[in-house]
């Protein structure tokens, strides 16, 4: 069996080449970044992508194929919505839904559906460079790029921008765990482990 290689509409190829793999195991991606990665197609690609990877009727799609500008999201979401519930069942989207509401909307609410790294009490006595835990997270593909996104003003800790690329963590900046972001569609958690 073959199939055309699939592209978006800038004429990149899918794939784990072009910027990281899309896993399908939960143990490598996490149900919420899966989420994520579908709400965050390019509008010229949503409505193509809802015909190939969901089993939504075509007249629905169509009738998504009208949206334009901040309307066309909520095809992004179904398309997150639709892909996610194939995948890992309709069970995930009310806390995925909920993360979501906490990140982007700021309606506070549970962030546990973000990857999260544990910190051995040891690592954290420590410390532990800032760098290190944004390549922990897998938010960089190099410690070089890593910090020239924080030097970018593209890095935030509980939602502030990092300024120093020395910063490091230890033990009392973990008592109620951290939030990092890169970006604005990468965000992960640093808690301190038993």
């Amino acid at each position: 069996m073959t199939a055309p290689l699939i592209t978006t509409s800038d004429g990149k190829k899918m794939g784990k080449s072009e910027g990281g793999a899309i896993w399908l195991n939960p143990d490598m991606l996490s149900p919420f970044e899966y989420w994520q990665f579908w709400r965050n197609t390019n509008d010229l690609d949503v409505i193509r992508f809802l015909k190939l990877f969901t089993e939504l009727p075509l007249d629905d799609i169509r009738q998504m194929g009208t949206l334009q500008g901040a309307a066309l999201n909520d095809a992004k979401k179904v398309l997150a919505d639709e892909a996610t519930r194939m995948l890992h069942g309709a069970e995930v989207l009310a806390s995925i839904h909920e993360t979501a509401g906490s990140l982007f909307a700021g309606k506070g609410g549970s962030l546990d559906d973000l990857p999260k790294i544990e910190l051995s009490p040891q690592e954290a006595a420590g410390g532990v460079g800032i760098i290190d835990l944004y390549m922990k997270l897998g938010f960089a593909q190099s410690k070089t790029e890593c910090r020239k996104l924080i030097e970018g003003g593209g890095a935030k800790l509980n939602d502030h921008k990092i300024s120093d690329v020395k910063l490091v963590i230890c033990t009392a900046d973990l008592s109620d765990g951290i939030k990092l972001s890169m970006g604005k569609k990468k965000h992960g958690l640093v808690v301190l482990g038993s």
